[in-house]
């Protein structure tokens, strides 16, 4: 069935549901609209997911165009760059709404919530289906996620390109296992299905938003009279970064784009990698920093961005140099040490653990843009705060667990290692912040002791087993999606960033059935590894 079919099916089922009709009826609806030759959709009219209601105040005819046209505006002028005659679109807007939520059940579990919603993402802004942020006037607790807390802002991630419908889902549960247990923040989640003005939009995944937050990022934002550098900073190291307010953003030379030995599980065969260009003309993309959470001052710009250069000055010295560098009192500038050993100059200034927990997780899941961006790290410098680099908050998994061709059969070193870009592997790249400790013993120590308390915490199989019921338990819900989306290894705009392996798959069930064996292939892989002792 095309697209235009799947449209066609979905108008009509929506109608008939609208009317009254009965199970049976709607049946016959989508036999009615679908080829001969394809299978019937089963419609459950009471569901088997929780239904997230959004009907906006403009109850205008072209009012959907909020969902359904906007595009990240530098997206869009990449795209301008190689398409003759494109019109650029409008930019995400804010459409004003109230926003409902029932059980699975038909429960009412919220009722009409004042609320904005927009379209959000990066280049997931130029799918047909569309990830979604909502804003609420008043703080909400949506299905119970992160233990019942309520929040102002969550997100509903379309999953358009990962044809399981899972991967992120099955990221997050495994980082907040991990991460939690060390208190460092992973966001929670689950799956609604979304309905706009009474249209059936499809299977979303609900989760948080990345931000600064007593209960998410826990690091304080100045007030708006505060310019002081002792505050927090909740940082991005991103490829998108020139595109913010000068004062969100800046830029790292990583010790003078030093290179890096990859780690490949074989000392590296003699290369090295350095992050950022080396040439004129050199394809590899520049990347930086966004500053994700609220500054106030370009004194707190300045400081933000010459702490994080020279503490991966610090690591870099360590590790390459066997040196132990260390900070003034005021945190400006970094001198020798003949005090510290390179490892506690590092522990100074870095949360180990958390770098651990980000490279076990990166690892894990073969993450295509962890070369480029959501990659996420804070830091506070309150009085009560740790002043040393954090890395949590992990995000966006999508293109992971086998989707691209990363580690396509579960095998081989991803995270420390070289990465190839996402755009057609015209220059190899590395994540340093990953990379740059990945020879030292002492921190090799620290995974492993990470990795084993995850794989006996039995946290791999609860995630295969999550897999396996969830494609079961919302089969229905799975296929009402496709009846309104289609599969994304049928759309050529998707499957050219798709794996060989994943093009083939035609459907949700195929989809999470290999990314199960994906997953089973990979821990087999790592804890093979990590849990030799030294």
């Amino acid at each position: 069935m095309n697209r235009s079919h799947f449209r066609c099916a979905a108008v009509l089922l929506a109608a008939a549901l609208l009317a009254g009709c009965s199970t049976a009826s709607s049946q016959e609806i989508i036999e009615s609209s679908r080829r001969p030759e394809e299978s019937a959709v089963t419609e459950n009219a009471a569901g088997t997911m929780p239904v997230l209601s959004i009907e906006t105040n403009d109850r205008s005819a072209d009012v959907l165009k909020f969902v359904t046209e906007p595009v990240a505006p530098h997206v869009s002028e990449q795209i301008a760059t190689w398409t003759p005659n494109y019109k650029i679109p409008p930019e995400p807007y804010y459409e004003a709404c109230t926003v409902s939520l029932s059980s699975a059940e038909g429960e009412s579990l919220l009722s009409a919530a004042d609320a904005e919603v927009k379209v959000r993402g990066n280049w997931t802004t130029t799918y047909d289906k569309k990830p979604l942020r909502l804003k609420f006037a008043e703080k909400q607790n949506l299905l119970g996620l992160h233990s019942g807390t309520a929040f102002k802002n969550w997100v509903l991630l379309a999953e358009y390109k990962d044809v399981s419908l899972l991967r992120n889902k099955t990221a997050l549960q495994l980082a907040r296992e991990l991460y939690a247990d060390d208190g460092f923040y992973a966001a929670d989640a689950q799956f609604v299905e979304v309905k706009i003005n009474g249209e059936y939009w499809g299977v979303y995944l609900l989760t948080e938003q990345q931000q600064v937050n007593d209960d998410r990022v826990n690091v304080p934002e100045p007030k708006k009279d505060e310019t002081g550098t002792d505050t927090g900073y909740f940082l991005e190291f991103d490829g998108y970064f020139y595109t913010n307010d000068p004062l969100q953003q800046f830029h790292v030379d990583y010790a003078d784009n030093a290179k890096l030995r990859p780690f490949d599980g074989d000392g590296g065969k003699g290369k090295k990698t350095a992050c950022l260009p080396e040439f004129e003309g050199d394809p590899k993309k520049d990347i930086g920093f966004t500053i994700r959470s609220k500054i106030r001052s370009q004194e707190q710009h300045d400081f933000i961005a010459s702490f994080v250069s020279n503490v991966y000055r610090i690591m870099y010295a360590a590790a390459y140099e066997q040196q132990a560098f260390v900070f003034n009192a005021d945190y400006s500038e970094i001198s020798l040490s003949d005090s510290l050993t390179p490892q506690e100059a590092v522990e100074r200034v870095v949360d180990i653990t958390s770098l651990a927990d980000a490279y076990i997780i990166a690892e894990l899941t073969c993450d295509a843009d962890l070369y480029w961006s959501s990659f996420f790290m804070d830091v506070d410098f309150t009085a009560a705060g740790s002043r040393r680099l954090t890395f949590e908050a992990p995000w966006d998994f999508d293109s992971a667990l086998g989707n691209k061709d990363r580690c396509i059969n579960g095998t081989g070193f991803y995270a420390g290692n070289r990465i190839p870009d996402v755009n057609g592997n015209t220059y190899m790249t590395i994540n340093p912040w990953i990379a740059v400790l990945m020879y030292e013993d002492w921190f090799q120590d620290v995974i492993r002791t990470q990795w084993k308390k995850l794989y006996d915490s039995g946290a791999f199989d609860r995630a295969v087993n999550m897999i396996r019921s969830d494609a079961a338990d919302y089969a229905d819900a799975f296929q009402r999606n496709e009846s309104r989306w289609g599969i994304c290894t049928s759309d050529p705009a998707i499957t050219g960033e798709l794996a060989k392996q994943t093009k083939a798959i035609r459907s949700q069930a195929d989809g999470a059935a290999q990314l199960a064996d994906w997953l089973g292939k990979r821990v087999a892989f790592l804890d093979a590894y990590w849990r030799q002792e030294t």
